[in-house]
């Protein structure tokens, strides 16, 4: 394990992170304002909100208001979405300090076309704001200039994108029409410094500092007392001496690469050892990148692209590669599959990577598909799918001609699968799908140097990006599976392949642990058993005690004969507007402004060709599971006249600001309407289609039927071990010898660990009042392949619930309390993150309590009380366990006070 390092001192960061912590659970505590919700494609996540919250804590609180604060600098992870809030500041600057020229400053022409596109170019896929900004009944217009104007336009905000070489040459040199001190000098302006840690010179010798980039910038900050520098960068290094001294006060918001990865916005990281030759790693790879499109396909109906990255030391060598590996796919043919497999069974032990071996044993059972196989591969892995982006380790990949390629690996009309390169994974590369980066072993003298091992560490941070493909027709941007199960492994974790060198090894291992990177080599990793203690075994509550979950009724297929069962409208003409047409469906959670103000509808005409096409691209429209939701459907043709959708004999319009002409529709931004449409209505026929629904009524299932012992595995890391042992999520086992909890030990976070310890801490409480008190912990892998599992879960029932959801969940702990007159059980859900996403299991919890009259039991003559409580929160937050009190005991536990 990496030793823990002492924590620098950051004041201004701690200072406004103290006052954050003061104010934001306060009424009338500050938020991220209407008008950037509005205004904005993305919806901030929770640290954009509080990246913006802490800059305007440092612009406006009391606490600043002696402190001249016109420089700081945000640490944000790689993929955490710096840009959006470069966009949001921008507005915020705007409207509440009256900024109207921003500065724009990159390294690299790559980034800044990049930028260009997400903060100027309305036609671009990924510009960050709405077609029309307006705030407080103004409409605001983003101009990009190349100087800023002497006379400023009202409601305009001016925007100057250039490299920081550009900018400074401009401010050493003072040609015409170039931006000297006195332009920045004239109105008060923003920088906006990307990938900050190229600006400083600080460790640099006088001579050398005199004209350097850092200087520039300095310059221009300086020029107006008014004008604000805000950085941004994932990398910065404040164990040098030089670097902590010039930010350690001008660092305002970290989040860091692994809060990212906990948070789960970010794949998964393994690694893969071989002591292989580079062509059976090759081949290994190409194996696993296409058991990995085949594994989404035939298991979950879902279309991914994954891409391999190839990484060399030198350009001579990964062309050779390059040459190697044609050579490789052109020369395949089923028997050397055949034989390679079987050579690497025979050399296979118990080290070897479990997701290989998930692959290795598809082709094995596929034997007599392999002819097809082959030809897919010589397809899929082609000369022409093949990108060769080297250069010299100085420059980026996006400045070798291979933008347009490179930036849009995730597109369905994108066919490239695999990379050469030698450059690392430089700013400015948002590739999603990349989940296989291969170092090949091609310079003896680099294998075992420190430099070599930290830039791979930080190639390996940036690939983590994760990617949001569709499952059952819906995008998440956060990983849906448990880590280290066979889906998390294959679809949720990005693999890097390395060369199986000691020396090596240990530098990249220590270099990952210095970036507090959690990962792990992908080994068998076994499933542990959790067992029913003995001693319960022999208590009146395992021999005649129940568990109670209500009863659910079935709904016939016929019920289900037209969408507007499903809640479904098929008889309106359909609106979209252009903005949620063209982003990424799913992100902002449909909140999207459908009314734009001086904007008008223009039909969209669509003939069957793109129809066909979109439901091939979303799987939910795949016959054989559309059928799962419609169980009356006879084919995808009628789906789409007038019995179902009715989709022929209505309009489809789009909704357009004037200032742009519908001839801006081009095919691809007609599918895309589209597939937000269908989309939507796939989620309409999730939502409003069950099997069953949920009743008042509660069944006592026998506990020596139901708690059964079980199987997990504990997530597998060798890295990054310092930030897990102190992080809510990390899920360790824990073995528990008291007798009050049921199994003998848990494999559960540190946030349900600590649920467990505060009931501990109140057993001997209870067990005045209770003979039996136990503590069961209902897990998932519980009955994983049984019926039974599914008998043991809460739903709906009643109509008092502000968001329907019909599939029922199974709460995480049961607190089981039972005298000689009554029983009682206490269903408890201990929640880290996506509270929000998952309040309706919250509000099925409160409900409970609050509709007791419509609760039945099975057996009336048992004196039976079924309860919930709120989410159990980290540090209890929300006063579970004053609640817990409260029903157990009708008061709060001692030491409790009644608010808490």
């Amino acid at each position: 394990m990496a030793k823990k390092k002492k924590q620098l001192p950051l004041p201004l960061y701690d200072e406004v992170r103290e006052l954050n912590d003061s104010l934001f659970n306060e009424e009338g505590a500050w938020e991220t304002p209407e008008y950037i919700k509005q205004n904005m494609v993305h919806t901030f996540r929770y640290y954009q909100d509080g990246a913006l919250r802490f800059f305007h804590y440092s612009q406006v609180a009391n606490e600043f208001r002696f402190r001249n604060v016109n420089h700081v600098l945000f640490n944000m992870a790689t993929g955490s979405g710096k840009t959006d809030l470069m966009a949001g500041l921008i507005l915020y600057l705007y409207q509440e300090h009256g900024y109207q020229n921003f500065l724009f400053l990159v390294n690299t022409n790559g980034v800044l076309n990049k930028t260009i596109d997400n903060l100027t170019n309305m036609a671009s896929d990924k510009y960050l704001y709405t077609p029309q900004i307006e705030i407080d009944g103004e409409r605001i217009e983003i101009r990009q200039v190349p100087s800023f104007p002497k006379t400023q336009s009202k409601n305009t905000i001016y925007l100057k994108l250039a490299t920081v070489q550009r900018v400074s040459a401009d401010i050493y040199t003072q040609k015409e029409n170039a931006m000297g001190k006195e332009d920045y000098a004239r109105n008060k302006v923003v920088i906006l410094g990307d990938e900050a840690h190229h600006y400083s010179a600080s460790t640099k010798s006088e001579k050398e500092t005199e004209q350097s980039w850092e200087k520039a910038i300095s310059t221009i900050l300086n020029a107006n007392e008014d004008n604000r520098l805000l950085e941004f960068t994932a990398t910065i290094d404040l164990e040098n001496k030089n670097v902590y001294e010039k930010y350690k006060d001008k660092v305002l918001y970290r989040y860091a690469l692994d809060r990212f990865i906990q948070d789960k916005y970010s794949k998964n990281v393994k690694r893969i050892q071989s002591s292989n030759t580079d062509v059976d790693n090759m081949l290994n790879v190409v194996l696993l990148s296409e058991y990995r499109r085949k594994y989404a396909l035939e298991e979950h109906g879902a279309y991914i692209k994954p891409v391999i990255m190839f990484k060399s030391q030198r350009v001579d060598a990964s062309n050779a590669a390059h040459e190697q590996f044609n050579e490789l796919i052109n020369n395949l043919t089923v028997e050397s599959l055949k034989a390679f497999l079987n050579r690497q069974a025979q050399i296979a032990s118990e080290d070897d990577s479990e997701t290989l071996a998930f692959a290795h044993e598809y082709y094995r059972r596929r034997e007599d598909d392999l002819s097809e196989i082959v030809r897919d591969m010589k397809r899929e892995l082609a000369p022409s799918r093949i990108i060769n982006a080297n250069d010299t380790s100085q420059s980026g990949i996006l400045e070798k001609g291979h933008y347009e390629a490179l930036n849009s690996l995730e597109s369905p009309t994108n066919l490239y699968r695999v990379i050469f390169a030698v450059a690392r994974l430089t700013e400015g590369w948002d590739v999603l799908n990349l989940f296989d980066i291969v170092r090949l072993s091609d310079d003896p003298k680099a294998k075992g140097t420190k430099a070599t091992t930290i830039s791979e560490a930080q190639l390996i941070g940036r690939g983590a990006r994760y990617y949001p493909f569709l499952l059952n027709g819906e995008r998440s941007f956060t990983r849906r599976f448990d880590d280290d199960s066979k889906d998390s492994l294959i679809l949720e974790t990005i693999h890097y392949h390395t060369i199986n060198e000691p020396q090596y090894l240990k530098n990249l291992v220590a270099a990952l642990d210095e970036m507090n990177l959690p990962t792990g080599e992908d080994k068998k990793n076994p499933l542990i058993d959790v067992k029913v203690k003995p001693i319960f075994k022999r208590t009146n509550a395992w021999k005649h005690g129940k568990i109670y979950y209500n009863e659910t009724i079935e709904v016939t297929d016929t019920y289900y004969d037209t969408l507007e069962k499903y809640g479904v409208d098929t008889k309106s003409d359909v609106v979209i507007p252009y903005i949620s047409a063209l982003k990424e469906v799913g992100y902002k959670d449909d909140q999207v402004q459908e009314d734009y103000s001086n904007a008008y509808n223009v039909a969209v005409t669509f003939d069957k060709r793109y129809l066909n096409k979109i439901m091939n691209r979303l799987s939910f429209y795949h016959f054989s599971n559309l059928r799962k939701y419609i169980p009356l459907l006879k084919s995808r043709e009628e789906f789409l006249g007038e019995k179902w959708l009715n989709i022929y004999n209505r309009t489809i319009y789009v909704t357009i600001p004037r200032t742009m002409e519908s001839s801006v529709l081009t095919a691809n931004e007609k599918l895309n309407i589209l597939e937000r449409y269908f989309t939507d209505v796939a989620k309409q026929i999730k939502l409003g289609y069950s099997k069953q629904r949920g009743t008042g009524k509660f069944i006592g299932y026998p506990i020596k039927e139901y708690i059964a012992n079980y199987r997990k595995r504990v997530p597998n890391y060798d890295t990054g071990k310092m930030f897990m042992q102190n992080d809510p999520q990390t899920v360790q086992r824990y073995e528990l010898n008291e007798d009050y909890f049921v199994y003998d030990s848990a494999i559960i976070n540190l946030t349900e660990k600590q649920l467990i310890d505060r009931i501990a801490e109140r057993v001997e409480e209870l067990q005045e009042e209770y003979s039996d008190v136990y503590l069961i912990r209902m897990d998932e892998n519980m009955h994983r392949e049984s019926a039974k599992n599914n008998k043991l879960k809460l739903h709906q029932f009643g109509s008092g619930h502000d968001e329907v959801n019909l599939a029922g969940f199974q709460p995480d702990f049961i607190l089981y309390l039972q005298n000689s007159d009554y029983f009682i059980q206490i269903f408890i859900e201990p929640k880290g993150r996506n509270i929000e996403e998952e309040q309706w299991k919250e509000d099925l919890l409160t409900y409970i309590n609050e509709h007791e009259a419509e609760i039945v039991f099975e057996d009336e003559t048992e004196e039976v009380k079924i309860k919930g409580v709120k989410f159990y929160t980290m540090n209890d937050g929300r006063g579970t366990i004053r609640q817990i009190g409260e029903i157990a005991l009708g008061r709060p536990f001692k030491g409790l006070s009644v608010e808490k």
